[in-house]
């Protein structure tokens, strides 16, 4: 039976790649694998970045060779040039990702280069697949960025479409620093919908200002289908000052359940992976919906 909303679960690659502490790949592998166990089936695993960069990444081949896969599963990675796509499908990713920004000061200064100059870098990258694997983009600071401030809405709808235009299945619109509120959330997933099409968006948003979930609820009251999460709210990103960790997925999940939404996903099942991957940071769950259960638990 197909879910009434597919959760893109990031927190493998996005959410570690910004936390302090850099786990194994043995350790990912085994967060994968209660991922997928948990009923997740669209698992970004990691990224062939410069390990020089973001060494959290480093390893990301072994944790594609140790995860168990599952029939239904697809494992994304992120490339950011034709070296990264070599090593993705040397490593047998079912998809890869692609990014860019809708702002030039965050594009400058997280990559090296103007936007222009990111789309025109994604090209050989779809060609050298030949649709031999899904390609997914992603639209960062799509509602602020940290030295612009406001992004135009038209930037970001422009962006949308060239990524499609290139070849991308489905383009994730993100709130990199976490300042979008429900109405941003609804005009910009309502204006990127009628530009490339409601099943080909995804909504990416970070809880900085505790507004993901209602961002969420927006997102779906626009017509969108598709949302990133991260288990355990991992995250943030490393060239954003000041963004704190991906909406939690448990808090997801049990927003959706809710609503009568289904995602496939085992809630308790979901709880104790981000259980596992807090205990190997030494740290707590940014979930509120796990925290309370630990406190039930105890109580």
């Amino acid at each position: 039976m197909q879910a009434d909303i597919r959760i893109v679960e990031v927190g493998p690659r996005d959410g570690l790649q910004a936390e302090a502490v850099t786990l194994p790949a043995s350790v990912r592998a085994a967060l994968v694998d209660r991922l997928v166990a948990a009923g997740l089936r669209a698992i970004e695993v990691g990224s062939f970045v410069s390990e020089r960069h973001v060494p959290q990444m480093a390893g990301t081949a072994e944790v594609l060779a140790a995860a168990r896969r599952a029939p239904d599963a697809r494992f994304i990675a992120l490339v950011p040039n034709l070296r990264g796509v070599e090593a993705a499908l040397a490593a047998g990713a079912d998809e890869v990702a692609v990014f860019a920004s809708a702002s030039e000061s965050f594009s400058r200064r997280n990559i090296n280069c103007t936007v222009a100059e990111s789309l025109a870098r994604f090209a050989p990258i779809v060609a050298r697949l030949d649709g031999r694997l899904p390609v997914r983009g992603y639209v960062s600071c799509a509602f602020g960025c940290p030295y612009e401030g406001d992004v135009a809405l038209a930037a970001v709808v422009r962006l949308a479409e060239r990524l499609v235009e290139m070849g991308c299945y489905e383009v994730s619109i993100a709130d990199t620093i976490g300042v979008a509120t429900p109405r941003q959330a609804r005009e910009v997933a309502a204006a990127v919908a009628a530009a490339i099409g409601a099943d080909r968006v995804a909504l990416h948003f970070h809880d900085t200002r505790g507004q993901a979930l209602a961002n969420i609820h927006a997102g779906i009251e626009a017509g969108i289908r598709s949302f990133d999460a991260s288990v355990a709210g991992l995250g943030g990103c490393p060239f954003a000052p000041g963004a704190t960790g991906n909406v939690a997925t448990e808090d997801v999940v049990y927003m959706l359940n809710g609503m009568g939404l289904s995602t496939g996903i085992d809630l308790p099942a979901l709880i104790a992976a981000g259980a596992f991957v807090s205990g190997h940071l030494g740290k707590g769950t940014q979930s509120r919906v796990a925290r309370a259960q630990a406190a039930r638990s105890v109580a």
